[in-house]
């Protein structure tokens, strides 16, 4: 991984494309502690002018892969943080392999857990997601897929996405390991979604599931 900075949140091309990473992953050091999965950090800003949603892959942009826990700290330095940015912007963190769109093989049965935040907020609570995420603490194995942090005018989204919506125990688990994570308030409102909607009315963050935490 190279150790110059890079342009992350560059101009967004006007043409969708495979995009290259933007840096290059580096060998794992005798000293680095190695994570149980390999994971990409991605981002997504959406192109000026006329866009078509079905396109966002193509859009998106990958910044570096992560293998060790060095590696993660290497390229969370280079992201502006979420309270930072004010330009509408997704910022992925999935397994590698996983890309961050509904339709995928990893994501269509699956769903998401979605935190709405003011602004101001994210950038800590997307910290601590991912360190959660990295350091195994849902305890759920290969379920959980990914990542992402949605800026917006009003508000900031977080969301989970697991690769079972179906399997109800297991999105429960998700939720409580969320909200002891997180140490989210006892009245913060949790939502889930399944990416089958979302194929549905394209959308990710409407007409959602609302769990009260108790």
């Amino acid at each position: 991984m190279e150790t110059e900075e890079v342009a992350v949140f560059a101009e967004t091309p006007k043409v969708p494309r495979n995009l290259p990473m933007l840096m290059s992953e580096t060998p794992i050091r005798l000293n680095d502690h190695p994570i149980q999965y390999s994971y990409t950090f991605s981002y997504f800003v959406r192109p000026s002018g006329k866009f078509d949603p079905e396109d966002y892959a193509s859009y998106v942009q990958p910044v570096g892969v992560m293998k060790t826990v060095e590696q993660f700290w290497g390229i969370m330095s280079h992201f502006r943080r979420p309270t930072d940015l004010c330009d509408k912007a997704d910022i992925h963190f999935f397994k590698t392999g996983i890309k961050p769109v509904w339709e995928d093989p990893a994501n269509c049965k699956g769903g998401k857990w979605i935190i709405r935040l003011k602004k101001g907020l994210s950038s800590r609570i997307w910290e601590n997601l991912l360190l959660a995420v990295v350091g195994e603490q849902f305890e759920i194995g290969d379920e959980l897929c990914g990542a992402v942090c949605s800026i917006r005018n009003q508000e900031d989204i977080i969301s989970l996405w697991n690769r079972n919506a179906d399997e109800t125990p297991v999105t429960n688990r998700i939720r409580d390991t969320l909200r002891k994570v997180l140490n989210l308030p006892q009245n913060t409102v949790l939502e889930y979604k399944r990416h089958d909607d979302c194929l549905r009315d394209q959308s990710s963050y409407r007409h959602t599931n609302k769990n009260i935490l108790k």
